[in-house]
């Protein structure tokens, strides 16, 4: 009804397009969200580069053992440290895309406030895990960096060029990790709890249907835009 008596009286109805064009907080909202994809396109690059690689190097390594009687000697491992850095890659995909595993047999059932003080529990619990391995992974650093560690391996590979780019995934972890708990800690002082849960809850069975029927419909687009 207020809604309707704003209109007759030539106002403008909540969260309408303003005379400038946009709904309020539309643009950052927006921006954000852009941000977010950004993000997630180049990590999710950087993590298909790196496997994509190590399939090849693999795929060299097995040819030319049969038909060569020839080993490179480095496959294994090159495939310790695509495994190790497209890890520390993972975890920031899993975060964004809300893929990290909870029990949530109960959260459902429980009410919206509680709903809201776990969502934000853990996301606050993995920053501060993220925190800690990228702190840990400095002192490893640092003592790599101090005795010159070398791989035990045929390559004698410096291990400060593997650890280097591990440990930059880390950081990369504990940066949105604690961003993302920053804005779940803000949301909650603000009492926006509905908006805490549907940004940090788990996903439900729904939303992975429709995620799979969408991406589903995709791949269908893409074979039938192709000749």
């Amino acid at each position: 009804m207020k809604q309707g008596a704003s209109m007759l009286k030539g106002g403008a109805p909540p969260g309408a397009p303003d005379s400038h064009g946009g709904a309020p907080g539309a643009a950052p909202a927006n921006r954000g969200a852009a941000v977010k994809e950004h993000i997630e396109s180049v990590l999710a690059w950087v993590f298909g580069t790196i496997f994509l690689v190590l399939s090849v190097v693999v795929a060299v390594e097995t040819l030319s053992r049969k038909l060569f009687n020839y080993s490179l000697q480095g496959a294994d491992e090159l495939g310790g440290y695509a495994l190790a850095v497209g890890s520390t890659i993972a975890f920031s995909l899993a975060l964004m895309g809300r893929n990290h595993i909870r029990v949530d047999v109960f959260h459902e059932r429980l009410s919206i406030r509680a709903q809201a003080f776990l969502n934000w529990f853990s996301v606050f619990s993995i920053a501060a895990f993220g925190v800690f391995m990228a702190w840990v992974a400095t002192k490893v650093i640092a003592d790599t960096l101090q005795y010159g560690s070398t791989a035990q391996t045929p390559w004698a590979t410096p291990l400060i060029w593997p650890q280097a780019v591990w440990y930059a995934g880390l950081v990369i972890f504990a940066l949105v990790a604690s961003g993302y708990a920053l804005r779940a800690t803000l949301l909650a002082l603000g009492r926006r709890i509905d908006t805490l849960n549907n940004d940090f809850q788990p996903k439900s069975a729904k939303e992975e249907l429709k995620e799979e029927l969408e991406d589903l419909a995709n791949r269908q687009a893409a074979e039938g835009a192709q000749p």
